[in-house]
């Protein structure tokens, strides 16, 4: 009777540490991100986080609408919540939209700075469409 208590609480706990890393592995958000609709970008979320922190693509805003830097257990927004309208749009960077300039701007920058420079075509983020 003491052993099936003694493993009826271990069980449970083994469990419950299972539901617990579950709920934190769906905190990091998609594999795999789409980003737009006329040429829509796949963005490869997972692998990125495999190899950098997610302040280094994430930030918030603040009331006067300048850029925050990310804080651990921030809320994370989906891009176009924030990136709209004319920002960024006398920057240089290349892009009709907010959300276009954003992209460019902050994927292109980073993989110059990379060893792994393989943003060399529109296609590497924008694929053809299947027929």
């Amino acid at each position: 009777m003491k052993k099936a208590l003694i493993c009826g609480v271990a069980l449970a706990f083994v469990c419950s540490l299972a539901f617990v890393g579950m709920s934190m592995a769906e905190e990091k958000g998609p594999a795999e991100i789409t980003m737009g609709t006329k040429k829509p970008a796949i963005f490869p979320h997972a692998k990125h986080q495999e190899k950098i922190k997610c302040g280094e693509c994430h930030h918030g805003k603040d009331d006067a609408g300048k850029q925050v830097a990310f804080v651990e257990g921030q809320k994370i927004e989906k891009c176009e919540v924030c990136h709209t309208g004319d920002m960024l749009k006398d920057s240089g960077i290349k892009g009709k939209t907010a959300m276009q300039r954003a992209g460019h701007g902050n994927c292109l920058a980073c993989h110059k700075t990379q060893e792994n420079k393989a943003l060399k075509k529109c296609s590497t983020c924008h694929p053809k469409k299947k027929k």
